[in-house]
């Protein structure tokens, strides 16, 4: 009966379109929405089904699909045909990413453009644009408090210089990912601005409150997200003279999902940078966009509708496309971005694996695997029709979000335990050469959290100012070492960019007065071109660093078996140090890959005849895929090297 209802409400809305849209050409339109309605009216009518306005504003989100469908190029909508016709393209370990910062990376746009034979040099072939719109000079949070969601900051370029790095990447084949902010604008929005002015429509599309009654009742459950520099989840505007949701700083104001008009807003932008030649929409703090009184405010079940109504719009607008969920969250909430009781991604076909990285910067603190083991137990499968990003650094800082359950389960005490990794790779634990900094010190719970470049926090600047060889040779093998496992785990592998010339930390942020209060600046870096240079120098730690990963790269997209359709498998052994796990190809189980890592900087080994207990070859029948020599072997057992690995393959 609901179907009947939906499919008559459909005919009503396709009679009700704007005579300029129904003149145009949408046979394609209207199959997808066709056979996407159903499920849009079901989860807009949930959302929204209570308002007097619910049918003007379900046209209104119609409308707004076919106009977006009607400007889409032409070579975008063959895109989306041929993705339709192979809709596992994305699960390939033929993709490879790399996440910067255009001013970082390049000097803006045009360069960028310009440098785009670098991505093909090392093997990368999917680039995310961090963000490039506008925002205010001083209050742009990195780049995430947007002023305006459909300009180019003049700083970075303009809109034909970002077509034109379209143009560039299509040319060779590489993906091209653009954020967008769901959860806020800057208070310089021109919706703000209006709110200020006294417009009662755009005041709505915020949290505002007259006194402190409503906010403090949030504030009761709402965790603080900057505790040193933006306290507390409200800000009082002078002008308006009413209390503003700010989650994160003061100059963001969280816009307010529960009007559908925000919704159809931002589901606007997204359509219209998809137009622009995105393949990848990156979603900003998706855990934060719905707000309920008397919880944490992130992780609710709107959240998930809201972005399960974004996909299926996305459906028939821009099918070829993809979401990427930035939920930095505990590890049992991560996987319901990908959408819960499902086979197909129903929300965000690629969410980043937080986990993973925060459980690799551990085992390399702690030289042992333990907690590794433990919390990728505990995390649950991903969909079918879905995969990872899996990454060791990034713009952010390092969050230390383990569950303490599993931190109790192997014996460390979970407060005592971060603090002494904040303190191993700030530098201050005894032993430690890591070179990181604190991020957002909570004096009230006593967290923090960890900023630093990877070459920084692996030990390697410290080792070349005291010109220790040793110390250099360890440090190398550990950054090379955690990205053989972003390599080989299975999802899509995202550097960082500098990671792959081992750039140190950039301690002139602290000479910005916009910048000296937010550390994670330290690992932001402007890349120096003429060092970089140096990865064409053999011996120069620049040279070891990209040809490692150039390397791997190519390894990785020749080997099926390091595709992500969960065809993985963790093999404990009785060695604390190590970490193995099988990957296996998913059309032909029989060919596997065993990969071996060594978190100590000593050498270890492992029993080979446990390694054939859990179904890998015997020992003398396997060669390793990095080397292409056969593994260092000793009476029955596997000897890795220092901070070391294998990619063993049968034969």
């Amino acid at each position: 009966m609901y179907e009947q209802i939906s499919h008559s409400l459909l005919n009503e809305i396709l009679d009700d379109l704007k005579p300029e849209i129904r003149r145009q050409d949408l046979r394609h339109f209207y199959t997808r929405l066709g056979a996407n309605f159903y499920a849009i009216h079901n989860l807009f009518n949930h959302l929204y089904g209570h308002r007097e306005d619910f049918k003007a504003q379900l046209l209104k989100l119609v409308e707004t699909l076919a106009r977006q469908y009607i400007l889409r190029p032409a070579e975008l909508e063959k895109l989306d045909i041929d993705r339709e016709n192979d809709h596992n393209w994305f699960l390939s370990q033929n993709w490879v990413g790399m996440a910067l910062y255009t001013t970082g990376f390049a000097d803006n746009l045009a360069d960028l453009a310009e440098k785009t034979p670098y991505f093909q040099e090392l093997g990368v072939n999917l680039v995310h644009i961090m963000p490039i719109l506008e925002c205010p000079t001083g209050k742009s949070d990195g780049g995430y408090a947007i002023s305006n969601f459909r300009q180019i900051d003049d700083r970075v370029g303009t809109l034909d210089d970002l077509q034109q790095v379209s143009a560039e990447f299509r040319k060779r084949d590489i993906l091209m990912a653009l954020d967008v902010v769901l959860n806020h604008t800057s208070n310089e929005h021109e919706w703000a601005q209006r709110a200020i002015a006294g417009e009662q429509k755009y005041q709505d599309y915020y949290y505002m409150f007259d006194d402190r009654e409503i906010p403090d009742m949030f504030e009761q459950s709402m965790p603080e997200v900057f505790p040193e520099t933006a306290p507390g989840n409200f800000t009082w505007n002078e002008a308006l003279q009413k209390w503003v949701m700010t989650v994160f700083n003061d100059y963001q104001w969280d816009l307010n999902y529960s009007n559908p008009s925000v919704f159809i807003e931002m589901l606007d932008v997204i359509l219209f940078w998809l137009n622009q030649g995105a393949d990848i929409i990156r979603l900003d703090a998706v855990a934060f966009i719905w707000k309920k009184m008397g919880t944490s405010c992130q992780n609710e079940r709107q959240a998930h509708l809201l972005l399960q109504l974004m996909k299926d719009c996305c459906q028939v607008t821009a099918p070829g496309t993809l979401f990427i969920a930035e939920a930095i969250v505990a590890p049992t909430e991560i996987t319901k971005y990908f959408g819960e009781d499902a086979i197909i991604a129903k929300e965000c076909e690629i969410a980043y694996n937080a986990t993973l990285m925060a459980l690799l910067w551990d085992a390399l603190a702690t030289r042992n695997s333990k907690l590794l083991y433990q919390g990728l137990k505990s995390l649950p499968d991903k969909l079918e029709r879905a995969t990872w990003l899996n990454y060791v650094r990034c713009h952010d800082d390092i969050g230390l979000g383990f569950d303490d359950s599993d931190v109790r389960r192997v014996d460390y005490e979970p407060a005592a335990h971060r603090r002494f990794l904040v303190d191993f790779y700030t530098g201050q634990f005894e032993g430690s050469t890591a070179n990181g900094v604190p991020f957002m010190r909570n004096d009230k719970t006593g967290d923090a959290r960890i900023a630093g470049s990877l070459a920084s926090l692996a030990g390697l600047e410290t080792a070349v100012k005291m010109g220790d060889e040793h110390a250099i040779d360890i440090a190398l093998n550990k950054i090379i070492l955690l990205h053989s496992l972003i390599f080989s785990f299975g999802g899509i592998p995202l550097l960082y960019y500098g990671d792959g010339i081992a750039t140190f930390n950039d301690y002139s942020y602290l000479d910005s007065p916009d910048k000296a209060n937010d550390s994670r600046w330290i690992h932001r870096p402007k890349i120096d071109w003429e060092r970089a240079e140096l990865r064409k120098k053999p011996g120069t730690v620049e040279n070891i660093v990209f040809s490692a990963l150039k390397k791997m790269i190519a390894i990785r997209k020749e080997t099926s078996a390091f595709a992500d359709f969960n065809n993985r498998q963790l093999v404990e052994t009785d060695n604390p140090h190590v970490f193995v796990f099988i990957r296996f190809d998913h059309q032909r189980p029989s060919e596997r890959i065993l990969v071996v890592c060594n978190f100590s900087e000593q050498p270890q080994r492992i029993d080979m005849d446990k390694l054939s207990a859990a179904g890998f070859g015997i020992y003398g029948r396997v060669s390793d895929l990095y080397s292409g020599k056969s593994p260092t072997q000793f009476d029955r057992q596997l000897v890795i090297r220092p901070c070391g690995f294998y990619w063993l393959s049968e034969f």
